[in-house]
């Protein structure tokens, strides 16, 4: 099927419903009736091949770092490492943790801590280790999971907002040229243009495309939630969309961590 002329401009909210949440809050969006297509990569798709990048600011330590320099070089190996070490902050609970963390990483870096004594110290303490992981992981997701659930209960109290079946809770906010509830509706094999708002239950954007030309897409190739809720849009309008879990990304989140 070719692509319709609907235009859609949304701005999704979402919650967790599971151990691995989506998300999304409101916000007012620009009017645009461009008729471009995009080729921006949204974790909204059911497979996401690209992520947004990100700005350098410079190096943060305390003594200056000359750019184009040797230190600058060895500060960028230092910034490679951790990337592929990943965010450990949500697993540390004070300073002194995160002091400790680093002593350890440095420790082993430097070579301080040889390879005997790191197992040595694995073998040891790995049963403790593994169950702080685990209890501490579990913790963030019961709060994330819970955070969801609230928004999610305290969007659908709204009278202004409507619950489907599969537990999508639409709220709109902007009428389309005919007035709420009146217009064109896309169905599951049409290809629609949006603009939308990504976010987690704490207020994270995680995906969006304002300040950008809206996005087209067939409404088959995006997560079951955003698809249920487009088809009860009219052209031209804008809602508020809470998405569970299990009708976003459920579980596994998405391929690059960030749901």
């Amino acid at each position: 099927m070719g692509q319709s002329k609907y235009y859609f401009a949304l701005v999704i909210a979402a919650a967790a419903a599971s151990s691995r949440a989506t998300a999304f809050t409101s916000g007012r969006l620009p009017s645009t009736h461009q008729a471009q297509n995009n080729k921006h990569v949204s974790t909204l798709f059911t497979e996401e091949s690209s992520s947004p990048s990100s700005s350098y600011s410079g190096p943060t330590a305390t003594k200056p770092i000359e750019e184009g320099s040797h230190d600058e070089l060895m500060y960028a190996l230092g910034v490679n490492l951790a990337r592929q070490l990943g965010d450990v902050r949500p697993l540390i609970e004070n300073s002194e943790e995160l002091t400790q963390l680093a002593r350890g990483l440095l420790d082993t870096v430097v070579g301080k801590f040889d390879d005997e004594a790191q197992m040595s110290l694995l073998a040891r303490r790995g049963d403790d280790l593994n169950k702080i992981i685990v209890d501490r992981a579990n913790a963030i997701r019961q709060k994330i999971e819970d955070a969801g659930k609230a928004m999610l209960k305290e969007m659908s109290e709204n009278e202004e907002t409507a619950t489907l079946d599969c537990g999508v809770v639409i709220h709109p906010l902007d009428a389309g040229p005919d007035g709420f509830g009146n217009g064109v509706k896309p169905t599951a094999a049409s290809t629609v243009k949006v603009h939308y708002h990504g976010t987690l239950p704490d207020g994270t954007v995680f995906d969006s495309s304002l300040g950008k030309d809206p996005v087209t897409f067939p409404l088959g190739g995006v997560i079951a939630g955003w698809r249920e809720g487009l088809q009860r849009m009219c052209e031209g309008e804008t809602a508020m969309l809470g998405i569970p879990s299990e009708m976003g990304y459920g579980e596994a989140g998405t391929p690059d961590g960030r749901i």
